[in-house]
């Protein structure tokens, strides 16, 4: 098992901690991530000085959410070259820690790829640890500006979708955030912006069950935005919905298949039958990053299955069903494109969601 990442103390500032920061150290670069497993009661940072704890970081989901997972995976192929490890064998580690989320192995392939080239160039390997750094900086600034333009494609849609001036009351699922981008996040930004223009009248949020990501996290960000919001348990959306107190489904995506068909968070796919049911968009939003078109459809996406006692055992450890029984814990569920009202990525919207939308989109 790889070594955990260093442990900074609890950070007491009310200004948000950014959730992953590269950091030049007197032993050499450090990674520096917020330790998501610990909010909201502490706000501590983890100092990764390699892969194996990175890694290690990923798999804890200390680290976690698609855009910034990319993000995570391209700074750690910089610091195994920055700090003399070896690249190829770093990158098919971070590639591998989580199998279902794309951007992690675009973000490992784009440091890599800036790595290997420089490297033949100039046969210099400061010069090719400095390019794969580049690269990993790009990046995060990309994710920053294309999570401000999905918010404004989100916004306008929402706008389109529901008219009236009653203010949009919408669900969304999970975390999707600044705890998972380089920026605002991707479905979270849209509703941050619809509470910004004074258009967001109630964010509802899932729990989402077993780690309560919508609990601990998306509540988290919404109460320091200042956002109106409500938290639910996963199976009270079914009443909400049928109650008419939901006017738009939000939900994020970790790899959307070449025909749309959109892997996330488990319990999308039931929020996605249920919103059809009672004609209440689903909307997903994600960056053009998260489009595999080496993925063909649903059924080829790989679902990450996670350890059981998150399932029968509380975050602290306490069981909460009878020794031994077993638990299916799949991370991730997959909903097809037919269920889902609209893709809003960086550059626009897509409606209906097709094979021929997708592949049309510039990468």
């Amino acid at each position: 098992m790889a070594d955990p990442c260093a442990r900074r103390g609890e950070d007491e500032r009310s200004s948000p901690i950014p959730a992953l920061r590269w950091e030049e150290s007197p032993e050499g670069p450090v990674l520096v991530l917020l330790d998501q497993t610990r909010l909201p009661s502490a706000e501590v940072e983890l100092v990764c000085a390699d892969v194996p704890a990175l890694v290690g970081a990923i798999r804890s989901l200390a680290v976690r959410g698609a855009p910034l997972l990319g993000i995570a995976g391209a700074h750690g192929v910089a610091l195994a070259a920055a700090r003399g490890a070896d690249v190829v064998r770093a990158a098919a580690a971070l590639e591998g820690a989580r199998p279902t989320a794309v951007n992690l192995a675009v973000g490992v392939r784009r440091a890599g790829d800036a790595h290997r080239e420089a490297l033949a160039r100039t046969g210099d390997p400061r010069e090719a640890a400095a390019a794969a750094l580049a690269a990993a900086r790009t990046l995060h600034r990309e994710d920053a500006e294309a999570g401000a333009r999905m918010a404004a494609h989100g916004l306008a849609l929402l706008d389109e979708l529901l008219p009236g001036g009653g203010g949009h009351r919408v669900l969304t699922h999970c975390n999707t955030g600044s705890l998972v981008s380089g920026g605002e996040g991707t479905a979270f930004a849209v509703a941050l912006a619809a509470h910004r223009a004074g258009r967001l009248r109630r964010l509802w949020v899932d729990e989402t069950r077993p780690l309560l990501q919508g609990a601990r996290l998306t509540a988290y960000e919404a109460g320091r935005n200042g956002m109106p919001h409500t938290l639910l348990t996963d199976n009270a959306a079914g009443s909400l919905l049928a109650a008419r107190e939901v006017d738009a489904v939000l939900i994020g995506a970790d790899r959307i298949a070449a025909d749309g068909s959109v892997a996330n968070k488990v319990g999308s796919y039931p929020l996605a039958v249920l919103a059809r049911y009672h004609h209440v968009p689903f909307i997903v939003v994600a960056p053009v990053t998260t489009v595999d078109p080496g993925t063909p459809d649903g059924a080829s996406i790989e679902v990450e299955q996670r350890p059981g006692h998150e399932v029968t055992e509380t975050a602290g450890g306490v069981p909460v069903a009878p020794p031994g029984t077993p638990a299916y814990n799949p991370a991730f569920d997959v909903t097809p494109p037919e269920l889902v009202t609209a893709l809003v990525t960086e550059q626009g919207t897509i409606s209906p969601v097709t094979a021929a939308a997708l592949a049309a989109l510039r990468r």
